[in-house]
C-alpha cells in the first residue's frame, strides 16, 4: 500500500512537468517483441507482426493499477471499437511483471487490448519513454505507427486525458490521407 501511495505521489508531482517524446514523426519505429497478456492470456507480441494487420497504437504508462494508468486503460478499452474500425492494434507497455499485467489486462483493460511487460525497460529506452525524474517508470507516451513502421504521431503527457482522443485523431488523419 505504501508503494502504491509513493508511485501515485511521484506521478502526481510530475504531472505538471514538461515532457516530450524524442522519437519524432517520420522516423522508423524500433522493432520489438515482448511477452504480453490480453484477458489474462499470455502470448508473444511482435510489433512487426502487428503492423502486417494495420497501424499500431503503442502507449507507455508508468505502472499498472495506479490512478492515471487505470483511467487511461479504461479510456482505451472504451474506445477499442473505434480503433478496430481503423484496423489499428492497441498495445500498452510498462515495466510491470507479467503476472501483475495479467490481472491488469482483465480488470482495467477489460480484456479488450493487450499490455506487455518490459521489465528491463529495453523497449521504453528505445522509444525514449523513460520518465526522466523517476527512471524506474515509463513516461506516459503514445505513438501511432503506420504499417510501414513509420511513426506518424507522438504524444507525451503524464495526464492520461488526451491520449485516446489524440491517437484516434492521428489514425483518422492518416487513413484519410491514405485513401486517396
Amino acid at each position: 500500500m505504501i508503494r502504491r501511495v509513493l508511485i501515485t505521489a511521484v506521478v502526481l508531482l510530475l504531472a505538471a512537468a514538461p515532457a516530450w517524446a524524442a522519437l519524432k514523426e517520420g522516423t522508423k519505429a524500433p522493432d520489438f517483441t515482448l511477452q504480453a497478456t490480453q484477458g489474462g492470456k499470455v502470448f508473444t507480441f511482435s510489433l512487426a507482426d502487428a503492423l502486417k494487420s494495420g497501424p499500431v497504437v503503442l502507449y507507455f504508462y508508468p505502472a499498472a493499477f495506479t490512478p492515471g494508468c487505470t483511467v487511461e486503460a479504461h479510456e482505451f478499452a472504451d474506445a477499442i471499437d473505434q480503433y478496430e474500425a481503423l484496423h489499428a492494434t492497441v498495445i500498452g507497455v510498462s515495466h510491470d511483471p507479467l503476472d501483475k499485467l495479467q490481472k491488469f489486462s482483465v480488470s482495467e483493460c477489460r480484456s479488450k487490448f493487450a499490455v506487455a511487460a518490459d521489465t528491463d525497460q529495453t523497449v521504453e529506452k528505445q522509444y525514449d519513454a523513460v520518465l526522466d525524474k523517476a527512471p524506474q517508470y515509463a513516461n506516459r507516451t503514445s505513438y501511432v505507427i503506420a504499417p510501414d513502421g513509420t511513426i506518424i504521431y507522438t504524444y507525451t503527457n503524464l495526464k492520461p486525458d488526451d491520449h485516446v482522443k489524440n491517437t484516434l485523431a492521428a489514425l483518422k488523419d492518416w487513413e484519410a490521407k491514405n485513401k486517396q
